[in-house]
């Protein structure tokens, strides 16, 4: 764990949705956790030091978190690239200022070209418009966006997904980067199974911990945010420095698809930053 090269930085586990396939299984009745904000600024601060080049702002809804501004703006002084995987529900004008930050961009997942599928995923009402509506804003402000289709037609909520019409949607509106990933059994999505079973190490791609970590609202640190049943330490009791370089890890060898694009470290192709 020595050559970290990103982050995620699990800010919150609130959200105003209440996806089906959650992994972190977040939602409105969730929380910011323990860490306070000065232990935010410590963590990307080691982030920094250890030499990681970029960092992603997830949760939960990271936009939830007030302090969301000031952490892009520790990480950008750092010299971090920033990514903020929001599900683009609500956007004030202080946060439409800090992603239009050179270095900042957005990411969000997608589910359907329709409300009413888009929001038997999501579990709100309007929520489908107000994302549509703010991936609009985000370009028209000349915000770097990606974009993730997530296929969970392997679910029993949604019936038969419009996947592809999802895809053509988001390039109608000029979305450079679309991608496409499936449902995993972590968290409520091992619910959302139409196979229920308890989430195993099938669901990860083997290469947790290759060049990437996850920090969580706890302070628990994670090889992957897949991975977070692999606890590696807590960054309140340790350094984050002192987990990755004392820790021994060996990540399990599955034979589970790649965690591209939604996965880190080295499944992440041409060595770009993973995201999630």
């Amino acid at each position: 764990m020595t050559d970290l090269r990103f982050a995620w930085l699990e800010i919150t586990g609130k959200c105003q949705l209440s996806c089906t396939h959650c992994y972190a299984e977040s939602g409105p009745r969730g929380d910011e956790g323990v860490l306070t904000a000065q232990d935010w600024f410590r963590a990307i601060d080691d982030i920094v030091s250890i030499g990681a080049r970029s960092v992603q702002f997830i949760g939960g809804e990271p936009t939830l978190h007030p302090d969301l501004p000031d952490f892009v703006d520790r990480a950008l002084n750092g010299g971090l690239e920033v990514e903020v995987f929001s599900n683009l529900v609500h956007i004030g004008p202080r946060l439409w200022e800090t992603f239009s930050r050179p270095g900042v961009r957005l990411a969000t997942s997608y589910y359907s070209d329709t409300a009413s599928q888009h929001e038997a995923v999501t579990r709100r009402p309007g929520s489908h418009a107000r994302t549509r509506a703010n991936i609009a804003e985000a370009l028209s402000r000349d915000i770097p966006l990606r974009a993730g289709v997530i296929d969970i037609s392997a679910s029993d909520h949604i019936g038969r997904q419009r996947t592809r019409a999802a895809q053509a949607d988001l390039s109608s509106l000029g979305v450079p980067h679309v991608g496409v990933d499936r449902l995993r059994r972590i968290g409520r999505g091992a619910n959302a199974s139409l196979v229920p079973d308890q989430p195993g190490f099938d669901q990860l791609c083997g290469r947790c911990g290759h060049g990437a970590v996850a920090i969580s609202p706890s302070g628990d640190v994670w090889p992957c945010v897949f991975a977070r049943r692999i606890k590696l330490g807590n960054i309140l009791d340790t350094d984050l420095a002192t987990i990755l370089s004392t820790t021994s890890f060996t990540a399990p060898v599955t034979a589970g698809p790649s965690c591209w694009p939604q996965g880190g470290g080295s499944c992440a192709p041409n060595d770009d930053p993973p995201r999630a």
